[in-house]
């Protein structure tokens, strides 16, 4: 094992990009700008729609009066159109309180069928679109194009309707972003696409707090497909490519710096920004990285207790059992694949258990937000530690929305510290999409120590979040 890199990885939907075309987008994050939600924790500002409440098309709105070139008028392309609407008369009353002049809406759509025969394919940004699954942006002519036929229809299968809502807000960010001139010639593609992912945040949140004509979103099911949808569009190789739109960890941090902070934040990610942001996290995979992953086995989460103990020590260093969890543990409940009794000062796993989170079980899909890779496993065994660190520092260990994000965030110091030089075991480009493919999905990493979890995925990614780019300290002032 060694200096064998934490690696994860998984076949993505790979957007096709030419000369003038902008495909959906990519994500990473500033400095996290924290939002009231009346709780204390970041994330959703006040005023937002119900956890529980309405999600997706507003019954009884009378459709969009826009056309789409070559389009059917099915469900799909009015789905889209509604969603164009409002987000135009989004920029058109907005735009002006951050940029200076007046916004001018996307002029044209386009609609195709990828599955249609080479000779009925149309064209878009002066390329054929036979067998074209993507939606884009056209900087030659301001059109906005997409395929009805395999993307969005999976994207409302997969995620539901707020996912198409989510990608053509991103393709709007780029119509944004070219009035507003935000960049240059030189400008990387990354910052182009996190500016816009960062933009269609701007967007959603708008949604969620009842601004909407023809949609609603909640901050539960509702954001979590949102975000879901976000992690499927990652880049499969991150930085191998000129056209690199970013890892999911970037993506979701660049939805939620819009969502949390508006069109400013956007604004603010230039180059130089980016640069810092990531800091020592890795941007690419290293010489021979890829096709090297830690398998999860009692050795290697060993290791991993090692290097815990190191970054995190506490008086008390909890007792190891890798032979199964408990069936019981004196005034809390066990969490299953891996426990922290507090009684016992143990930690508990199920080692064959912890390994298939390591295992993605739709790897060779279209669309997936299931990173598979060893980090969604080690992240949860990580989290159980950190229990073990705040009962060290006598904080309360229940409670979903303090001890709970807390082990996330600290779960997120963790991991960068996993990036710096010399680290043993050292973090890989896609680990973190492997932890927020987990916080999302069911949230382990995140709960408390009775396994209790917040509903909304988008407060526990925001809290792991904010230990990786704010660090530990600011995960015991921000979850008390």
């Amino acid at each position: 094992m060694g200096n064998t890199r934490l690696r994860a990885g998984l076949a993505v939907v790979l957007l096709v990009a030419g000369l003038a075309l902008t495909g959906s987008g990519a994500l990473e994050d500033a400095k996290p700008q924290h939002v009231s939600t009346g709780s204390g924790n970041p994330g959703q500002p006040t005023g937002m729609n119900s956890d529980t409440g309405p999600n997706g098309a507003r019954a009884g709105v009378p459709d969009a009066q826009l056309t789409a070139d070559s389009g059917d008028g099915g469900p799909i392309d009015k789905l889209a159109l509604n969603a164009l609407s409002d987000i135009a008369d989004y920029w058109s009353k907005q735009y002006g309180k951050t940029f200076q002049g007046t916004f001018q809406p996307v002029p044209r759509f386009v609609s195709w069928d990828s599955t249609a025969t080479e000779g009925r394919a149309v064209q878009f940004c002066r390329g054929s679109t036979y067998q074209e699954v993507n939606a884009a942006y056209c900087t030659t002519d301001q059109t906005i194009g997409w395929d009805r036929g395999t993307l969005f229809p999976q994207l409302v299968q997969k995620f539901g309707p707020m996912s198409v809502v989510m990608v053509l807000a991103h393709e709007y960010g780029h119509a944004v972003q070219a009035q507003a001139r935000l960049n240059g010639l030189l400008t990387p593609n990354v910052v182009r696409e996190q500016q816009a992912d960062c933009f269609a945040g701007v967007f959603l949140h708008s949604v969620a707090v009842g601004d909407s004509r023809h949609f609603t979103l909640n901050t539960t099911e509702g954001l979590n497909g949102v975000l879901a949808a976000t992690i499927a569009f990652r880049d499969r190789e991150p930085g191998a490519s000129e056209d690199e739109h970013g890892t999911a960890f970037e993506r979701v941090t660049a939805v939620q710096m819009g969502y949390t902070g508006g069109a400013d934040a956007c604004k603010g990610i230039t180059p130089k920004e980016l640069q810092q942001r990531r800091g020592t996290l890795p941007a690419s995979f290293r010489p021979g990285e890829q096709d090297r992953q830690l398998p999860v086995d009692r050795p290697a989460l060993e290791l991993v207790a090692q290097s815990l103990a190191k970054d995190f020590p506490i008086k008390r260093e909890p007792g190891y059992d890798y032979g199964g969890v408990a069936g019981k543990c004196p005034n809390s409940v066990v969490t299953q694949a891996v426990s922290y009794c507090p009684s016992t000062g143990t930690i508990d796993a199920d080692v064959p258990a912890l390994a298939k989170r390591a295992v993605s079980p739709d790897s060779g899909s279209l669309l997936s937000a299931v990173v598979g890779g060893d980090y969604n496993a080690f992240v949860a065994f990580v989290s159980r530690y950190m229990l073990a660190v705040q009962q060290d520092r006598k904080l309360s260990l229940v409670g979903a929305a303090t001890a709970g994000l807390r082990s996330a965030c600290l779960s997120g110091a963790y991991s960068a510290d996993l990036s710096r030089p010399g680290s043993d075991p050292q973090l890989s480009v896609t680990d973190l999409d492997a932890a927020v493919s987990g916080l999302l999905s069911d949230g382990l990493a995140a709960g408390d120590v009775d396994g209790n979890v917040v509903p909304s995925g988008f407060d526990r990614l925001a809290a792991f979040r904010n230990g990786v780019l704010e660090g530990a300290d600011s995960c015991y002032t921000t979850f008390k």
